[in-house]
């Protein structure tokens, strides 16, 4: 079947092609019933705008670029997800591009977002503390950074990483718990130290934080460290992130302990593939990245239309999600 066209439309509606144009785009003097009809005989053929001249008339490409280092998308997807639901609905499409934190490649994937024209970019990356490409900077076209820091007079998002590592060891206190350790990752990482510090201003200003990789094998060996000590074990560990927390939990259960019998276990990400898949399911915090999605999305959206943003950095709220790990009080 050929694509309808705006041709299709005018003879249908039995108006002029000029009058079926205004009436799609909301332009001209065109009366209500009138654009009413257009609008319907457009529905019921099955005419589709032709971008490419739509964007020409608006001087609008009507997509906004995402450009992003998170090779796998644990991250960068639940923002995205959050970004498609605000501009689907205004019309705007959204083209991801991963950089896999290769800067040649992030200035091919910028002049292809640049050749396509499109109206705005978002920024995000894996960690706070990475830099954004300098060029982002230097471009005539709205950019807003989520889950990444751009310059101070651009728009950032992202968690507040103090905010819910104070969630997750207050959760653990308010159950008795009073020996608390942190185990958690790389200390080069800015988000580990902001959560350590907020740790120890909950805990102890000198207490102990084992830092270390991402991963559950880094769980494992941290439970081994501790338990090759002499002195009084913990009786609660917040973890980094909530792959350290299911080895921690593994290596306990080999050590006969259970969880959170004997020792209450929370993570950090809320990544469910993992967090509902431990047994016990994992208590957790949430960074909410869906939302810093949405944000980032308003942001985008606004400064394409016109509007004025409040620059400057938005930290926002982390949520504790309450499964089984943490369980009651100590017994």
């Amino acid at each position: 079947m050929r694509r309808q066209t705006i041709r299709d439309v005018a003879k249908a509606a039995g108006v002029s092609i000029s009058t079926a144009s205004n009436a799609l785009n909301g332009t001209g003097r065109t009366n209500a019933e009138t654009i009413e009809r257009v609008k319907r005989v457009a529905e019921e053929i099955g005419f589709r705008p032709n971008a490419l001249a739509r964007g020409l008339l608006t001087k609008r490409s009507h997509a906004i670029g995402m450009l992003t280092n998170d090779t796998y998308g644990r991250l960068t997807l639940p923002m995205a997800a959050g970004v498609s639901e605000v501009l689907v609905d205004h019309g705007l499409s959204v083209f991801l591009c991963a950089t896999n934190n290769d800067p040649r490649l992030a200035r091919l994937h910028l002049e292809t977002l640049l050749d396509r024209q499109v109206d705005g970019i978002i920024f995000t990356a894996t960690r706070l503390d990475l830099k954004p490409p300098p060029e982002l900077a230097k471009l005539s076209i709205p950019v807003v950074y989520a889950f990444a820091e751009g310059p101070a007079d651009r728009i950032s998002f992202f968690p507040d990483d103090a905010q819910g590592a104070r969630l997750a060891v207050e959760h653990l206190q308010a159950l008795g718990r009073s020996h608390i350790l942190h185990i958690t990752g790389p200390e080069d990482y800015l988000a580990v130290r902001v959560r350590a510090k907020a740790y120890r201003e909950c805990v102890n200003s000198n207490a102990e934080v084992l830092y270390g990789d991402w991963s559950e094998e880094w769980g494992h060996e941290a439970i081994e460290q501790i338990f090759s000590r002499h002195g009084k074990r913990p009786d609660a560990i917040f973890c980094g992130n909530d792959e350290i927390a299911r080895g921690v939990i593994d290596a306990l259960r080999d050590k006969d302990l259970a969880v959170p019998r004997d020792i209450a276990v929370v993570g950090f990400d809320n990544w469910e593939v993992i967090s509902r898949q431990t047994r016990p399911p994992l208590t957790t915090v949430d960074m909410e990245l869906k939302e810093i999605g949405h944000r980032a999305g308003l942001a985008i959206l606004g400064l394409t239309q016109g509007e004025t943003v409040p620059t400057g950095i938005t930290r926002l709220p982390c949520r504790l999600v309450v499964r089984q790990s943490c369980g009651g009080p100590p017994t």
